[in-house]
């Protein structure tokens, strides 16, 4: 193990070294793969490189694992506030088989991943030109020496990058040779080096998150973000403007209307009116499928609650950006905490609506996401694992994540369940449902599901459309995302648009005297999720460089559980905001 520093320090939620002059610092080295492709990763020890006699790796978090880590320490010598110039770090012989692997991967353009003091630091494996076309020329060279310039403030780091300015690439060519290669018949001969640079800089530790988001590696143009909630804001007042004084307006002539000279309880009621008021017998008939519906609405407030969790932890500071898979623990442990919350939410429903089969319902809703997320994640681990990556999952972490979920996930779900079972009351309904369902006439074509489903999908995802590309920047890419407090005004803004379209779009169709509004509900506001598939499958051919078996499997089988959890969460807000609806425009009649 490696010398330890002075002594370690707890702010802000995690902890951090603290050094005296001449003290080591490691250097771990991670991963590599192609530049494009994210998630295609591979342990950095898998191209021909120096490395020690024996590997010894870091202990790693479950986030960290999840996120595909595997830092290892390395021959790197680097001791505090010491510069170093041009140290040798090893000398190799490649032989041909390993400078066409160099070769391969540089002309994939992959990067790697060292990290120091949890600051990860990128850089490129080596150096490809292409120029003219008669003759052609096609150059790859290696960089053979690196450049780490760290800066500190006190006792501490606080930024690190690499550099390759001053050194030129080795060139990989049969028998070829550069500076610090040698051809020889035997293979090709090069010798590593390094420097070290220390500066010293005006932010103190807490601060220092600030230095790596403004690092340049990566280019973001976060300025557009501000844009992008102003135009979602504008659009919600609009659209909450349009359906407050439509429907006002309207309903209060319904009201108007209904109410003169109405007399008779609820089922004496003139047979001659017309719309959503002759359908009082039917629109609180309970729907089909009704496990289902409950399983979905139980799901769908569970992962209200977890992004909101997550969103309040980001805001509260609790994922630092040098925290590796801060973000992926959190949402596991969540997930597996808030699973009373659909247990509870689920059978509480489903009792209300008379429902027989609760142990059949507490089943279907702890299954109805862990199920595919559990198919996704064996087709994609199954490729990863296939290519050798570091993104799949050792056994110990996939028990460990099995564990979760069979004595903290399910558990708790069973538990929520019976207690919402328990506590659950009648089913408020305003007026009697009769026996003998209406038969609900012939609907215009613009009140079909499918062209509620359309209406209902693409106005919610009009208003995070801009956003939503920085978060598949963020999480198919290597960005920092730190502005959370827009992150939720834009989840606000989501689930506001989602409730209003489905209010606007449940009285539509209950004015045609069709109460089939239940499961409606659900579909037409929860139609966003397609919307972001499609966005995301327009993302990976337009806005992206992805590409081979490896990186597509893991985009589009996470992309669609991405749209499934987007479909639960606003099913749900959807649902409940056409039943508030429902029965305050209903309890209003005058049926006394």
């Amino acid at each position: 193990t490696p010398p330890t520093p002075e002594k370690s320090v707890i702010v802000s939620y995690f902890y951090f070294l603290s050094y005296k002059q001449g003290d080591p610092v490691t250097l771990y080295v991670n991963k590599v793969g192609p530049y494009h492709n994210p998630q295609e990763t591979y342990h950095y020890y898998t191209l021909p490189v120096c490395r020690p006699k024996e590997v010894h790796h870091k202990s790693l978090s479950l986030g960290e694992v999840l996120d595909g880590d595997r830092m290892a320490e390395s021959l790197y010598e680097i001791k505090f506030r010491e510069n170093t110039e041009k140290k040798l770090l090893c000398q190799l012989t490649l032989t041909e088989k390993e400078v066409d692997q160099l070769r391969e991967a540089i002309e994939e353009l992959y990067y790697f991943e060292f990290v120091l003091d949890d600051i990860p630091i990128w850089g490129f494996v080596g150096y490809m030109e292409e120029s003219g076309f008669l003759p052609h020329s096609h150059k790859v060279g290696l960089w053979t020496h690196l450049d780490f310039n760290i800066e500190y403030n006190g006792n501490s780091v606080i930024f690190a990058n690499v550099s390759v300015k001053d050194s030129k690439p080795v060139p990989l060519e049969e028998g070829g040779a550069g500076h610090g290669a040698v051809g020889t018949g035997g293979g090709l001969a090069l010798s590593f080096s390094y420097s070290v640079h220390w500066f010293e800089s005006p932010l103190n530790h807490a601060r220092r998150a600030e230095r790596l988001r403004d690092y340049s590696f990566f280019p973001k143009t976060l300025e557009i973000h501000w844009l992008s909630i102003i135009n979602s804001l504008v659009l919600v007042v609009l659209l909450l403007g349009f359906v407050i004084i439509i429907l006002m307006r309207v309903l209060k002539n319904d009201f108007a209307r209904y109410n003169v000279e109405e007399e008779g309880g609820c089922d004496d009621l003139d047979q001659g009116d017309n719309g959503w008021k002759i359908i009082h017998t039917d629109v609180f008939r309970f729907p089909p499928y009704k496990s289902l519906l409950c399983a979905v609405l139980g799901v769908g407030a569970q992962f209200l609650t977890l992004a909101t969790g997550i969103i309040v932890m980001a805001l509260l500071g609790m994922f630092n950006v040098h925290r590796h898979g801060a973000i992926n623990s959190a949402a596991i442990m969540l997930y597996a905490l808030t699973s009373c919350v659909s247990g509870y939410c689920s059978c509480s429903f489903y009792t209300q609506i008379h429902g027989q089969r609760w142990v059949w319902n507490i089943i279907l809703t702890s299954s109805l996401f862990s199920a595919p997320l559990f198919l996704t994640w064996s087709v994609v681990n199954s490729v990863h694992w296939w290519s050798g990556s570091t993104q799949a999952l050792p056994a110990s972490t996939v028990l460990l994540l099995l564990g979760a979920w069979v004595l903290v996930g399910f558990p708790l779900t069973v538990i929520g369940g019976i207690v919402g079972k328990n506590r659950a009351g009648n089913f408020q309904a305003p007026c009697r449902t009769r026996n003998i369902a209406r038969q609900i006439p012939t609907q215009p074509w613009y009140k079909h599901t499918a062209v509620h489903m359309a209406i209902g999908g693409f106005l919610p995802f009009s208003a995070i459309s801009v956003e939503l590309y920085y978060i598949f920047a963020t999480v198919w890419g290597r960005e920092h995302y730190t502005l959370y407090g827009i992150l939720l005004c834009v989840f606000a803004i989501l689930l506001s648009v989602g409730a209003c379209i489905s209010v606007a779009l449940t009285y539509f169709l209950l004015s045609g005297e069709d109460y089939r509004w239940w499961w409606r509900s659900v579909l037409s506001t929860g139609s966003t999720g397609l919307f972001i598939f499609v966005y995301s499958v327009f993302y990976y051919r337009n806005r992206s460089s992805m590409s081979g078996l490896v990186q597509s499997a893991e985009f589009f089988g996470y992309s669609l559980l991405t749209a499934l959890v987007f479909s639960l969460m606003l099913g749900t807000v959807s649902f409940w905001a056409s039943l508030v609806f429902i029965r305050y425009i209903y309890r209003s009649l005058k049926m006394d």
